[in-house]
């Protein structure tokens, strides 16, 4: 039963990560159909990023009423529609509500999807969750590339993405038989109000720094991927051929240092493996971001793709085990992520827009964002142990 609920999980890593990235290379067609700029689209995803932040606040009453399960796959469904709306959308209101769609139910299905895998990984004589997490990377590159692929075909959008998404409904519909019915509960004591306040006023801070480690994971996550193209192209005047490389390099250390991530921790500790990572990314992002040299720029974002890549698994397994309401961990870890994904971006490139390199504009923000990290870590591995 494990065997087969594990599988289940890691089909749904799979999809997790290629729905939305069904899309996201299309977005220059979805902004001319809906007669938008560029500007606008901006606009637009931040709007459904705050309904994002709205998920991560609903998710542990979610989780407590309807348990793991329905959750995941009542959201995903949601999810798999909306992707068909985006494909419909002919105004911005129908993309608004399109992309609310995506941004507020992914939190949804994350939180209850993480936990399974951290119960189901635990019951194991060997973790799994960053092999799940490297299932979700691989996922964003099968659905980003057949995304890219599709449109060079010169398939219509509408029908590109209501296809995806149906195919994508059917197997959430068949990965639904298989995920655990019954969630594992923390024991709790419930007979003294005393022991409930100690319990609450000790998980209050766990839940801040959960907050915290989950923005500083996102920040050095999608800083180093979304930013390496401008870094070759404006730094180096790289053509565009080469300027992908810099995505690729970033997220190709990822999705191999979380297929790798679970066999490494087992040899060296899960303890050891988080500080190596903390030191592959702060070495490789500075090397990246500072180094004038576009091929040393390449290396330094492969090193830190794989020092940032077990850094998110290992925070949702820890996060997950949290005692208390269930998904609460997560979703105070699910909100720090949103927070970075409205914020980062503007501060890059508000740094890059005045005279600054675009380096030196990555290198201010993931710099004191890898620091931030380490002392946010060492600070849950006391209040942990």
């Amino acid at each position: 039963m494990d065997r087969r609920a594990l599988a289940a999980v890691a089909t749904q890593f799979f999809v997790n990560g290629a729905l939305p990235a069904s899309f996201i290379p299309r977005l220059p067609e979805i902004r001319d159909q809906v007669g938008i700029d560029v500007a606008g689209v901006g606009l637009l995803i931040s709007l459904a990023g705050v309904a994002g932040l709205v998920g991560s606040a609903t998710v542990t009453p979610a989780v407590e009423r309807w348990g793991t399960r329905m959750v995941m796959v009542g959201s995903a469904i949601v999810i798999s529609i909306a992707l068909g709306v985006i494909g419909l959308a002919t105004t911005p209101a129908i993309l608004l509500l399109g992309l609310i769609g995506m941004m507020a139910f992914d939190v949804l299905v994350d939180v209850p999807m993480n936990m399974q895998a951290s119960w189901l990984s635990a019951r194991r004589h060997a973790p799994v969750m960053n092999r799940l997490h490297g299932l979700w990377s691989l996922g964003t590159v099968v659905g980003g590339a057949s995304a890219a692929w599709i449109a060079g075909t010169g398939l219509p959008l509408r029908i590109h993405l209501i296809t995806a998404g149906a195919v994508m409904l059917v197997v959430i519909m068949i990965v639904s038989r298989g995920l655990l019915r019954t969630d594992e509960r923390h024991a709790t004591n419930g007979d003294a109000e005393q022991t409930r306040s100690q319990k609450r006023r000790r998980l209050s801070p766990m839940l801040a720094l959960f907050l915290l480690a989950g923005f500083f994971a996102v920040a050095l996550e999608y800083t180093s991927s979304d930013w390496a193209a401008f870094r070759l192209v404006d730094d180096f005047g790289v053509a565009a051929g080469f300027a992908g490389l810099g995505y690729i390099a970033a997220t190709g250390g990822m999705t191999v240092g979380r297929l790798a991530g679970d066999w490494v921790g087992v040899r060296i500790g899960v303890d050891r493996l988080l500080f190596l990572a903390i030191a592959l990314s702060g070495s490789g992002l500075a090397v990246a971001a500072l180094v004038p040299n576009r091929y040393i720029t390449l290396i330094g974002y492969v090193v830190a793709g794989l020092g940032i890549s077990t850094m998110l698994p290992r925070l949702y397994d820890d996060a997950a085990k949290q005692p208390g309401r269930p998904g609460a961990g997560l979703g105070a870890l699910t909100a720090g992520i949103r927070i970075a994904t409205l914020g980062v971006p503007v501060a890059v490139g508000a740094l890059a827009a005045t005279s600054l390199s675009v380096g030196t504009a990555i290198a201010l923000v993931t710099l004191p964002c890898v620091a931030g990290f380490l002392a946010v870590a060492t600070a849950l591995r006391r209040a942990e142990g």
